[in-house]
């Protein structure tokens, strides 16, 4: 994967900053698979559930702002593999690719 993004000039990883420590994770018990850009939303989201008892309608904004970071996440990874792909059909055939991202999706 990175010798394809390579050659087709697309920098892996995410441009958001990892905010959160690896220490204030571990000290929130947040589990490994979700410790990434987003996790320092969901450290004071889980303490919200845990305080409310879990109850889906109070921790509304918290579970709001680490929702819109995940899909954040992905649809930066989604347009990176897109364009990993059309450099690899460019390069094949030049032939004319499906997009994975909707033209009228708003990309910050």
């Amino acid at each position: 994967m990175e010798a394809a993004a390579a050659a087709a000039g697309v920098q892996l990883g995410t441009s958001k900053p990892q905010i959160a420590t690896q220490a204030e994770m571990a000290e929130a018990r947040v589990p490994l698979a979700y410790r990434d850009q987003c996790a320092h939303l969901l450290i004071p989201l889980n303490k919200c559930r845990v305080a409310e008892f879990y109850l889906p309608w109070k921790c509304e904004p918290e579970r709001h702002a680490y929702e819109k970071c995940q899909y954040e996440l992905v649809m930066e990874r989604m347009l990176q593999m897109q364009k990993i792909r059309e450099a690899q059909e460019a390069k094949v055939k030049g032939g004319a690719s499906i997009g994975l991202i909707p033209a009228t999706a708003k990309l910050a």
